[in-house]
C-alpha cells in the first residue's frame, strides 16, 4: 500500500481486475483530493511526524520457543485451506458480530521438532476429537505423531502444540483447526466496517492484515518471508458478494463462494470483503475491470474515474516494469485478482462529481515491488512502502500528463518528511532484524521514514542514475527474485549491473552511496559559500541543541549528488563525497548566483553564504520566474528550517515572502503558508498574531483578486489543475487572515445554502468555505453541517463537513462534538483520531482536544487498536502548539501515566512531541521581539 490510505481501513471501492486467457493483478489506486490529503497526509497510513528511533528490544522472558517472537525454521508452509463464515448481524446471545472457521495448512518439515508453533491472536479455538485445539495428519502417508499438548500463548500470539514424537524432516503433515473470532470493528485482521445508506446501518466483512493480523483472521505463519497458496472459502449471506485474491471458481448456492488458488504469497497479502457492494466494469485489451462500491456510489457515477483510467494505468505499469500481470500464465478464462485493494469512498469520485472536488490521482503498485517480490523481513519495510510511493506519482502522471502530479512529491513526501527526519529521535530507514521482533515495534516502522524518506531516496536514486537505468535494473531485480524473498541490497546489486552495462559514472558503487541514504537517520545541509567555492556537508538537525545517541557507521556523513544552476543556466552536475570540497565553478561574483538541488531531487537542504542569499531574494523579488518554481517552494521551504536550527537568521526566512505578492504558483505558496503555519501555531496565543495577519492579508490579496478575475467572480472554475489548488489556497488564506471581502464570500454562499436547501458551493471550494463559513457562524451554522454531515450520501462531502466542524469557535461545541468522537454511531472509528486532530488544530479546541485525550486515553487506546497507525498522528496532532513549560510537563506526566497502559504506533510519537515542544520552547524564546519587530515593520512599509 501506498501512503495516503491504509488497505482495508474503509468501505469504500474495490477495483477487480478480470483476465480473459491472461491473468491480471490488482493495481492499487486512489483518486486523493489535494485539500483532503492535504488535512489527512498524516493519517495515512503514514504520519507528519510519527517517527522516531526503534525501541531496544526487550528480551523474551524466557528460552522457551514460544516465548519468542520469531517463529522457528523448522515448518514451512505450502497451502492452507481457509473457510470463513462471517455474520453481519450480531449474535442474539450476547450482540457481538463474529465469524467461524477453520482451517488446513500443509506444510513441511525442514527441521526435525517435536513441536508446532503457529500465530494466533484473539481466536477461541474448538477442542477436536482427541481433545486438543487441532488435528495433525502426516501427508505422506506415515502416521503422524500426536499432540499431547496444546495451548495458547497471547503474549507472542500462538498456538502451541507439543507432540509426542519428532516430525520426519522433508516430509508434508496437515493441521487442522476450527475456530471462532469477533468481527470487530477494531480495523485490524478480519474485522467490519459500518456506513449508513438510506437510513439504514450496512455492515461490511473486511480485512487488514498487514502487518501482523492475518493471524487474526486464522492461524497462520505470519511472517513474510513463509509464503505459500491459499485456497479461500466464505461463506456469507445471500444478497451479498464476496471478493478475494482470486477468482470466484465455483458458487454453492447462494451462500458459498470458493475461490481459485492465490499464487505464493505471504499471508499479509490476503484479502477478502463480503459486501453487498454493487459494480461498474469495462474490459481494455482482454482485461476486465471492475469495480465494487456501495450501489448508491456505483448508481451516482463515483466508480466511473476509476474504471476509466485503472487500465490505462495497468498498461504502464506493465511497460514500466517490462512485466507482464506479475501472475503464472492460466489456460483458463477466468476472474482472477492477486492481491485486492480496497478504496476508501472518499478516494473514487470522479473529476465531475458533484462533491468530488479537485482530484488529484495517485496510484500506488505495490504488487510487482511487494508482492511478487516480498521483503524477508519488516525491517526493511520502507523499500516497499518508499517504492510504491515513489512511483504512484509515475502512474498518476502518465493518467493525467497535464496535472504536473510529479512535482507534488516535494511538497507531500520530501518536505513532509524533512520535517521528521531532522529530529535527533529520528531512525534509519532500514533497522536491524534483531531490533524489530514484536508486533508492535513493526507498526511503529509504518511511518513517514518508511513511506515518505523511502520515495524520496529512490527518486533521488532514479533521478542520478537517469529512469533508464533505474528501471533496467528494477527489470532484472523482479525476473530473479519473482515470488521470492530478498533484503534491499539485492536492488542495489541490480541496479549497479544496469549502471555497469550502460556505462555510468559515478563516484561509487550504487551500495556504497546509497547506504549512506539508508542506514543512518537524517539527511545533510549542503552549504556553498560561492565566494570561496567550498561546498560542505553537515547533519541537519531541527534542534541543534539536541543530542544525538544513535551512532552512525558512516559519521553522518553523504555521499551527495548536486544538480545546480548559475544565474539561470543549468551547470554540469556534481558531487560531495567528503565532509567538505572546493568547487571552482561555484563561485559566483558580480550578480550572478547560485541554486542548487534543481527539482529538489536530491534528500538534502541547501545553504548558501549572505552575499547569495541577497542575490536570491534580489531574483525573486526582480524576476522570480528565472529560479525554478520547485526551486522557490524549496527556498522558502529550506530558509524556513534553517532559520528554526539556527543557521540563518529568522528575519531572512521571513524576506523570502516578501515577494509572494507577485507570486501565482501552487506549489510557493503552499510551501510558504505550510511554514507560516508554525508562526499561527507558536504565535496565535499571543500579540505577535495580530502584525503576522495584517501582513499575510495584505500579500494574499493579490492572489484573491487574481483568481476573483480569472474565474469572472468565481463564477468559473480555473483551467489549470495547479491553479485549482491555489484558488483554495487563496480563499483560505484571504479569510484567515480576515480579508472581509472573502468572508462576506464565504458566509453569503453558506447562509444562500442554508436558506434554499441548493448549495451553490463549488466541490473545490467547499472545505475552505465551510470551515470559515462555520468559524464565522453560530449554532445553527454548526447544527445545520451537522444535520448535512449525517445525511451525506457522498463520502468526499461527508469528509469535508466533518473537518469544518471542527473549525467553530465555540467552546460548547467543539466539547460535543469531541464526545462524538468516541460513539461510532456519530463518527465512525476509523474517523475518529483524525476529527480530534482537526479539533486541536482550532486554537480554541486544542487544549480541549488534549484534555479529551489525557482523560480517556485508556479507552482510546483499548478500543481503537494498539497498532492503528494514526495513534502516532494523534499524539502529534494535539501536542503540536505546545510551546510552555506547562505543557512539557503535561505531556511529560502524561507518558508517565499510561506507560502501563502504551501508546501503540503512537509510543515513538510521544518522544517526539517532547522533544518538538523543548525545541519550540527554545525559539519562541529566543526569536518573538525580532519576529513582532520584522511584522510591525513590513506592516508600516
Amino acid at each position: 500500500m501506498g501512503k495516503g490510505f491504509y488497505i482495508s481501513k474503509s468501505v469504500g471501492v474495490v477495483a477487480i481486475i478480470l483476465g480473459a486467457g491472461a491473468l491480471a493483478t490488482i493495481i492499487a489506486l486512489s483518486v486523493v483530493y489535494s485539500q483532503e490529503k492535504a488535512k489527512n497526509n498524516d493519517n495515512v497510513l503514514p504520519t507528519d511526524g510519527g517517527s522516531t528511533k526503534p525501541p531496544v528490544t526487550t528480551p523474551a522472558p524466557s528460552n522457551n520457543p514460544w516465548d519468542k517472537y520469531r517463529l522457528p525454521k523448522s515448518l514451512v508452509p505450502e497451502i492452507y485451506h481457509v473457510t470463513l463464515w462471517p455474520r453481519l448481524t450480531p449474535d442474539e446471545t450476547n450482540n457481538l458480530y463474529i465469524f467461524t472457521g477453520n482451517s488446513t495448512v500443509e506444510f513441511k518439515c525442514a527441521e526435525v521438532t517435536d513441536l508446532i508453533l503457529i500465530h494466533s491472536n484473539k481466536l477461541n479455538y474448538t477442542k477436536l476429537e482427541n481433545n486438543h485445539l487441532a488435528r495433525l495428519t502426516s501427508v505422506n502417508g506415515d502416521k503422524a505423531p500426536s499432540i499431547t499438548k496444546s495451548w495458547l500463548e497471547p503474549l507472542t500470539q500462538y498456538l502451541v502444540l507439543q507432540l509426542d514424537g519428532k516430525l520426519s524432516k522433508d516430509h508434508q503433515y496437515q493441521l487442522f483447526t476450527e475456530f471462532t473470532g469477533e468481527l470487530a470493528d477494531d480495523l485490524g485482521g478480519f474485522y467490519r466496517s459500518e456506513y449508513w445508506e438510506n437510513g439504514e446501518r450496512k455492515v461490511v466483512a473486511t480485512t487488514q492484515m498487514q502487518p501482523t493480523d492475518a493471524r487474526k483472521a486464522f492461524p497462520c505463519f505470519d511472517e513474510p518471508a513463509m509464503k505459500a497458496i491459499f485456497h479461500i472459502t466464505l461463506i456469507h449471506d445471500a444478497g451479498t458478494v464476496a471478493l478475494s485474491n482470486e477468482s470466484m471458481s465455483t458458487g454453492h448456492g447462494l451462500q458459498t463462494t470458493v475461490f481459485e488458488p492465490t499464487p505464493k504469497m505471504s499471508t499479509y497479502l490476503l484479502a477478502f470483503i463480503v459486501s453487498d457492494f454493487g459494480y461498474i466494469n469495462n474490459t481494455i485489451d482482454e482485461v476486465s475491470v471492475r469495480i465494487f462500491a456501495r450501489k448508491p456510489a456505483i448508481a451516482a457515477g463515483q466508480g466511473d474515474y476509476a474504471l476509466n483510467i485503472t487500465g490505462p494505468i495497468l498498461k504502464f505499469f506493465e511497460k514500466y516494469y517490462s512485466s507482464k500481470y506479475p501472475l503464472p500464465k492460466s489456460g483458463k478464462s477466468t476472474t482472477r485478482i492477486w492481491f485486492k485493494d480496497k478504496y476508501r469512498p472518499t478516494f473514487a469520485n470522479c473529476p465531475e462529481s458533484s462533491s468530488g472536488g479537485i482530484p488529484s490521482v495517485f496510484i500506488s503498485i505495490i504488487y510487482w515491488f511487494g508482492n511478487l517480490v516480498t521483503l524477508r523481513w519488516w525491517n526493511d519495510l520502507w523499500l516497499n512502502e518508499g517504492f510504491a510511493s515513489y512511483v504512484e506519482y509515475l502512474g498518476a502522471d502518465e493518467a493525467e500528463p497535464d496535472w504536473n502530479v510529479k512535482d507534488l512529491i516535494v511538497l507531500s513526501d520530501v518536505h513532509r518528511v524533512f520535517a521528521v527526519d531532522a529530529l535527533a529521535s529520528s531512525h534509519p530507514l532500514s533497522s536491524k532484524e534483531e531490533d524489530i521482533q514484536k508486533p508492535a515495534q513493526i507498526s511503529e516502522l509504518f511511518d513517514a521514514i518508511s513511506y515518505s524518506k523511502g520515495a524520496s531516496v529512490l527518486r533521488m536514486l532514479s533521478d542520478f542514475l537517469t529512469e533508464e537505468v533505474f528501471t533496467l535494473g528494477l527489470q532484472t531485480y523482479l525476473e530473479r527474485f519473482a515470488f521470492k524473498n530478498t533484503v534491499y541490497t539485492d536492488l542495489w546489486k541490480h541496479l549497479q549491473m544496469a549502471v555497469t552495462a550502460n556505462g555510468t559514472k559515478l563516484p561509487d558503487t550504487v551500495h556504497n552511496i546509497m547506504n549512506t541514504w539508508v542506514l543512518q537517520m537524517g539527511f545533510p545541509v549542503v552549504t556553498i559559500n560561492t565566494t570561496t567555492g567550498v561546498v560542505s556537508q553537515e547533519h541537519f538537525l531541527l534542534d541543534p541543541d539536541s543530542e544525538v545517541t544513535t551512532p552512525s557507521q558512516f559519521n553522518y556523513q553523504w555521499i551527495v549528488p548536486i544538480k545546480w544552476m548559475k544565474t539561470g543556466i543549468i551547470q554540469t552536475p556534481e558531487w560531495l563525497t567528503e565532509k567538505s570540497a572546493t568547487v571552482q565553478k561555484m563561485k559566483a561574483s558580480g550578480e550572478d548566483w547560485v541554486l542548487a538541488n534543481l527539482n529538489v531531487v536530491g534528500y538534502y537542504r541547501v545553504n548558501y553564504d549572505v552575499n547569495n542569499w541577497r542575490k536570491l531574494l534580489t531574483a525573486l523579488s526582480t524576476n522570480h520566474e528565472a529560479i525554478p518554481v520547485i526551486n522557490r517552494a524549496q527556498l522558502v521551504d529550506d530558509a524556513f528550517n534553517l532559520a528554526r536550527a539556527k543557521i540563518i537568521p529568522t528575519v531572512l526566512a521571513l524576506d523570502t515572502t516578501k515577494y509572494l505578492s507577485r507570486e501565482r504558483e501552487y506549489m510557493p505558496w503552499d510551501s510558504a503558508i505550510g511554514n507560516l503555519d508554525f508562526f499561527f501555531l507558536m504565535f496565535d496565543r499571543s500579540e505577535v498574531y495580530g502584525p503576522i495577519q495584517d501582513y499575510l492579508r495584505e500579500q494574499v490579496t493579490y492572489l484573491f483578486r487574481y483568481y476573483k478575475n480569472m474565474t469572472d467572480s468565481w463564477t468559473k472554475v480555473p483551467n489549470g489543475h495547479m491553479d485549482q489548488y491555489n484558488q483554495v489556497n487563496a480563499i483560505s488564506l484571504a479569510c484567515r487572515t480576515g480579508l472581509e471581502e472573502c468572508q462576506n464570500l464565504t458566509m453569503g454562499w453558506f447562509t444562500q445554502w442554508m436558506h434554499t436547501e441548493i448549495n451553490p458551493i463549488h466541490p473545490n471550494l467547499r472545505s475552505t468555505v465551510y470551515c470559515n463559513a462555520i468559524a464565522a457562524g453560530g449554532a445553527a451554522e454548526w447544527e445545520f453541517a451537522w444535520s448535512k454531515f449525517k445525511n451525506a450520501t457522498i463520502a468526499i462531502e461527508a469528509d469535508k463537513l466533518r473537518y469544518a466542524l471542527a473549525c467553530t469557535k465555540q467552546p460548547w461545541l467543539l466539547n460535543r462534538y469531541l464526545e462524538y468522537t468516541l460513539m461510532p454511531e456519530m463518527i465512525r472509528k476509523q474517523d475518529a483520531t483524525s476529527t480530534i486532530v482537526y479539533i486541536a488544530n482550532n486554537v480554541i479546541g486544542q487544549s480541549l482536544a488534549w484534555d479529551f485525550v489525557r482523560a480517556r486515553w485508556s479507552y482510546i487506546f483499548s478500543e481503537y487498536g494498539g497498532g492503528s497507525f494514526s495513534f502516532s498522528n494523534l499524539i502529534n496532532g494535539v501536542t503540536e502548539r505546545f510551546s510552555t513549560e506547562f505543557e512539557i510537563q503535561q505531556l511529560r506526566q502524561f507518558k508517565e501515566d499510561n506507560a502501563e497502559v502504551g501508546f501503540g504506533s503512537g509510543t515513538l510519537a510521544v518522544d517526539q512531541s517532547i522533544e518538538r515542544t523543548i525545541a519550540n520552547m527554545k525559539w519562541i524564546a529566543e526569536n518573538k521581539d525580532t519576529v513582532l519587530k520584522w511584522f510591525n515593520d513590513q506592516n508600516k512599509a
